[in-house]
Parts: C-alpha cells; sequence; structure tokens
C-alpha cells in the first residue's frame, strides 16, 4: 500500500463512521477540523516560508466577525438590496471576510515582513494584540460581550446547524486545502517558495521576486484562518473576541511545530493532538490538583520545550520514518514535456560584450574593497578572474550579479544600465551565477534544486499550480532540469537530497541550476574546488562546449592550472585593484602577477 493509497483509505473510513460517531466526539473532530486549516497556513508561513507569526488568531477573528457582522447588522441588512434571501448572507459574510482579511493581511505583511530575525515574530504579536482589542472595543461588533443569534449554514434549504452535517463541510474545505497547497508546494512556485526559508539571496539570482512571495504566502495563510473563523462563527452560532487573543495564536503555532512545521499534514496531526490533549487535561488537572485553572497551559509549556528538544522537526517526520518500512514509495508521474515549449533565449553573436563593468568600486565604511574595476565578458569567451585571497573577487563578483550595488562606477548587462537593479532582473537579461558558499535546498533533491534554476522560463502562478493547471509545463521544466544535470554528468544522483552530495558535486548541482535558465552570461564562483581530477576535466569540457555553444563564462577560480587551460582572457586583482589583463600566457609573463600571485605557483607548480 502506498501513502496515498492509506490516506484515501483513512478519509474513508472517517467518512464511513462519521454518523456513528457521539455528538460530544463530532464536535470535537469539527474543531480539529479548523484548527488544522489555521495550522496548515502556519505550516506555509513558517515551516515552509520561514516567517514566523503568533498572530494568525486575528485573522480567524476577521473572517468570523465579518460574517456575524453580516448576518446580525441592521446596518448590513440596510445595505443589502430589499428581499434579499436570508440563505445567502453567510455567503455574503465569507465574501466580505476574505476581502477584508485580503487587505488587513496586504497591509500588515508589507509593513511586517520587512522585520528579520526576532523583529518579524514580535511585530506579529504586536498587530495580533491590536487586533484583538480592536474587537472587543466596538461597540458594531458588540464589544467584548460579543455577537449572538447567527445563522447556521444552509444548504438547499437543508440547515447545518449540527457538527453531524457541519463537521463534514469543515473536513472536506480542510482536505480540499491540503490538497490544492500539496499541489502548490509540488510545482515551480512551490519551488521558489522553498527557497525563501534561508536562501533569499541564491533565490533572487534565480529570478524569484522574495518580498513579492512572502507577502503572497502571508496573505495565502491568513485568507485560511479567515475561511476558518468563518466556519467556526457558524458552528459557534456566537462570535466574541476571546477565541482571537494572543494565547490561541500561540496555540496555533504550537500545533504546527508539535506536528512537523514543514509538513502539511504535521497540521493535522499536531491540531487532533493539542485539541485532545487539551481537552482531556481540562477535565483531569483540577482533579488532580484539587483546584480550578488554566494548568494545560504549563502542561502545554513543557510539552513544547520535550518536542523541541527530541523532536525538532515535529512528529510527522517520525511518523513517516516508521511508516516507510511497509509503504510503498510514491512514484511520481509527470506528464510529457513536449506540450509545452519553455522560453528561449537567443544567444548574442561571438564578440557581443555580454557583460561590462565601468570604473567600478565599493567601499564598506573606511575599507576600499574594489577600486575603479574595469572588466568586460564576451560571448563565446571564457574570461577568468584570478587574484590571491582577499583580491576583492567576490565583492566584485557580487557587484556585477546585482547582489551589492556599486558605490560608484557602471554595470552594464546586454547593453542595459543595471544600476539600482535587483539581481532577479540581472537573471531576467541572461545572467546565471553560482556561489563561493554553495547554496542549494539542503534537504530538497538535485532534480527540484537544478528546476528552480528554469523558474522565470514558466509562467503558470498559484492558481494554476494549487489547481494541476501547470502540469504539462511543470513537465516541461523538469525535462530541462533533467537535460542540464545529464550533461554535467549527475545523473545518477537526480533523486538524491543535494546535502548528500560531496562538495564537489554539490557545485556542480549550482552550475546545472544556473544552466536550466538558459542564460548568455554565465558566472562560475570557484567551480573546480573540492573536485578531483577527473572531475575538472569533466568540467572543463563542459565549459569548452558552452563556449562553443555562444555563452560568455566568468570564472573565478584559485586552480591556475584550471584556469590557464581554459580562460580566453584573464582578469588580475590585487588589493581589489586590476594589476594585470590578458591572455593566459601575457598574463604568466607579467612582473607583477609573478610577484603579486602567481611566481610561488610557477615556481612550486610546474605552471
Amino acid at each position: 500500500m502506498s501513502a496515498r493509497q492509506l490516506t484515501l483509505a483513512c478519509i474513508a473510513a472517517l467518512a464511513l463512521a462519521w454518523g456513528f460517531l457521539p455528538e460530544f466526539t463530532l464536535t470535537v473532530m469539527s474543531y480539529i477540523g479548523l484548527y488544522a486549516l489555521v495550522a496548515a497556513g502556519l505550516v506555509m508561513l513558517t515551516g515552509v516560508g520561514g516567517m514566523t507569526s503568533f498572530g494568525q488568531a486575528a485573522f480567524v477573528g476577521l473572517g468570523a466577525y465579518a460574517t456575524a457582522w453580516v448576518c446580525t447588522s441592521p446596518l448590513a441588512a440596510a445595505w443589502l438590496p430589499a428581499g434579499f434571501p436570508p440563505a445567502l448572507l453567510p455567503l455574503v459574510g465569507l465574501a466580505l471576510g476574505l476581502l477584508a482579511t485580503y487587505a488587513v493581511a496586504r497591509f500588515l505583511g508589507a509593513v511586517t515582513l520587512r522585520l528579520s530575525g526576532h523583529y518579524l515574530p514580535l511585530g506579529t504579536i504586536a498587530w495580533g494584540l491590536s487586533l484583538y482589542y480592536v474587537f472587543g472595543n466596538l461597540d458594531v461588533l458588540g464589544g467584548f460581550t460579543g455577537m449572538s443569534g447567527l445563522p447556521p449554514l444552509t444548504v438547499a434549504g437543508f440547515s447545518l446547524a449540527s457538527p453531524l452535517y457541519l463537521g463534514p463541510l469543515i473536513w472536506a474545505v480542510l482536505l480540499f486545502c491540503l490538497w490544492a497547497l500539496h499541489n502548490l508546494l509540488d510545482s515551480r512556485e512551490g519551488r521558489a517558495i522553498r527557497a525563501l526559508k534561508g536562501g533569499r539571496v541564491m533565490a533572487e539570482s534565480m529570478g524569484v521576486d522574495t518580498a513579492h512571495y512572502r507577502i503572497k504566502l502571508f496573505v495565502l495563510a491568513a485568507l485560511l484562518a479567515a475561511i476558518s473563523g468563518w466556519l467556526y462563527a457558524h458552528l459557534q452560532r456566537f462570535v466574541n473576541p476571546t477565541p482571537f487573543n494572543i494565547n490561541i495564536g500561540i496555540e496555533y503555532l504550537f500545533m504546527a511545530v508539535v506536528g512537523g512545521a514543514g509538513h502539511l499534514w504535521g497540521a493535522v496531526l499536531g491540531a487532533a493532538l493539542i485539541t485532545l490533549l487539551k481537552e482531556q487535561l481540562q477535565d483531569w488537572l483540577p482533579k488532580l490538583l484539587g483546584a480550578s485553572g488554566n494548568f494545560e497551559v504549563i502542561v502545554f509549556g513543557l510539552l513544547m520545550l520535550f518536542v523541541l528538544q527530541r523532536f525538532a522537526d515535529g512528529l510527522w517526520p517520525r511518523l513517516q520514518a516508521a511508516s516507510g518500512r511497509w509503504l510503498k514509495p510514491e512514484v511520481r508521474r509527470v506528464g510529457a514535456a513536449a506540450a509545452v515549449t519553455l522560453q528561449q533565449r537567443v544567444l548574442p553573436p561571438a564578440g557581443q560584450v555580454l557583460l561590462d563593468a565601468r570604473q567600478v568600486s565599493r567601499r564598506f565604511g573606511g575599507l576600499l574593497a574594489n577600486n575603479n574595476v574595469n572588466m568586460s565578458l564576451k560571448a563565446h569567451e571564457v574570461h577568468a578572474l584570478i587574484g590571491p585571497n582577499g583580491a576583492g573577487k567576490s565583492t566584485f563578483f557580487n557587484m556585477i550579479s546585482g547582489v551589492d550595488e556599486p558605490t560608484s562606477g557602471e554595470v552594464r548587462l546586454m547593453e542595459q544600465p543595471m544600476q539600482g537593479r535587483p539581481s532577479r532582473e540581472f537573471a531576467a537579461l541572461g545572467l546565471g551565477r553560482t556561489f563561493q558558499h554553495v547554496r542549494l535546498l539542503g534537504q530538497r533533491s538535485v532534480l527540484e534544486n537544478v528546476a528552480l534554476g528554469a523558474h522565470r522560463r514558466g509562467r503558470k502562478g498559484w492558481i494554476a499550480s494549487m489547481l494541476r493547471l501547470d502540469r504539462a509545463e511543470e513537465a516541461a521544466i523538469l525535462a530541462e532540469a533533467r537535460r542540464q544535470i545529464e550533461r554535467c554528468g549527475l545523473a545518477e544522483y537526480i533523486d538524491r537530497p543535494a546535502a548528500s552530495l560531496a562538495l564537489g558535486q554539490q557545485r556542480v548541482v549550482e552550475i546545472a541550476r544556473a544552466l536550466a535558465g538558459q542564460p548568455a552570461a554565465l558566472l562560475l564562483d570557484e567551480p573546480a574546488a573540492g573536485l578531483r581530477h577527473l572531475e575538472k576535466q569533466a568540467l572543463a569540457s563542459l565549459l569548452d562546449q558552452l563556449r562553443s555553444e555562444g555563452l560568455g563564462i566568468l570564472v573565478v577560480e584559485h586552480d591556475m592550472e584550471f584556469v590557464m587551460n581554459l580562460a580566453d582572457r584573464i582578469t588580475v586583482l590585487e588589493f581589489g585593484e586590476v594589476i594585470a589583463e590578458g591572455t593566459p600566457a601575457e598574463v604568466q609573463a607579467n612582473p607583477r602577477v609573478l610577484e603579486a600571485y602567481l611566481g610561488g605557483e610557477l615556481n612550486g607548480g610546474g605552471l
């Protein structure tokens, strides 16, 4: 049995047993579904996207209060046309809740997500508290007393007032959302989302607008919380601010972390464990201690410490590992790639200047890292940038790829000035790069890492990905990634996690990822570091082939034999300044180069 078959069997079993469960159990199961919906948003936001939020309960409140106001307020009734069917009021409430949540989340995201480190979660606590007191202090929302008398949801005149009937709707919404989120993660857009956590510089260099993606992910998590709030309001038929305070927001995050913050089904597991445990502790602890109070909060705190220490990735990965012994692995089926042609780039003719740095300087306070550096890269050539450690090579590399901004001077790519433009726009114009310190999604496969490089060559968005309308494009992207992996000699590692490869192989994965974007200019930062002799020969052959295909390649490298046998031109840096430029033979004969860098290599290395 595969994991998919087991999941479908469990869903079928729950559906068959639902009508025979006691009413109390049905109510608890309904709450588990509601909480899991919020926790799933937090899995996407925190576990996948790397943004911690303690304020999701406030978005649950927005969804709940929106439908409560529409269904009970005389002012809302006056705004609606005469004779508006009462059964449709909850749908109007849902629409209002989603619109209000979208607007509030978009605004809060634009402000809050500029923060980093511990300031981000502190910011979410601040607006979570603010929205809680807004709910409690507006008379139009009933103040802290709340709003009662909400009508039940109805379908074709059939009332869903009881958990027996509303519960299946809650779980149907939850399962649909989990399916859609799974599809999103298993797509071009999902790879960009995964790159947000710890890889924003790399993601931007692959063409991902990380700030925009962070806000979209924040809004998505908020909308899921609002849908949960809408269902909660019609399950309770009463709304007040208490279920939307900061303590409940912490509980939601606790559910996501305990279940497994990087796993969608971990949200369901965490919601079930915390809900059931809370229910039992509220009965047991007063009896054991002989006093009433919120003692379960103390247990939750201790439980959080235990889970973070012993199960840092949550309980779901452990459950997956245990069940993997008797569950068959999933076979990924991808449609034919021929149905879609990815965006193709026409490479410039030989000799055309692709990248031109003019009088580029970079200061860090009083430190001058680069001083009036001039360098150009042409199509059909390999240009090497060499120099001793601390010469300013990596700083210059970052400036000509858009990661850093030059203090003075100009960088032009494809004859366009790039002043003030982010690295994703460099990627859009045809620049691909690797990094001195490898930047990969370590737990994702080599195939997924390389496919990220083709991000800009796809066009399907989030909605298409959620509904699996992107399958043909996704197949084409994966086929392109496979082609680049094979040409780089890593076909046998295609399905392995990138972190399991040796450092030299990880560098080759970065090259394959850059090639998947079909660049015209390729910037390689120490590509031969960590490679054995035969692997260096294979890399040199690959770069020679790429040069013949029309790419311009800039290489930063310390292996002089590799550089001298490959490069057409060489630029030498020392203390941030160009001290020599020319052919390998000219550079090797230059006295300043011999003194600064190559003397020991030439005398002791036999070059």
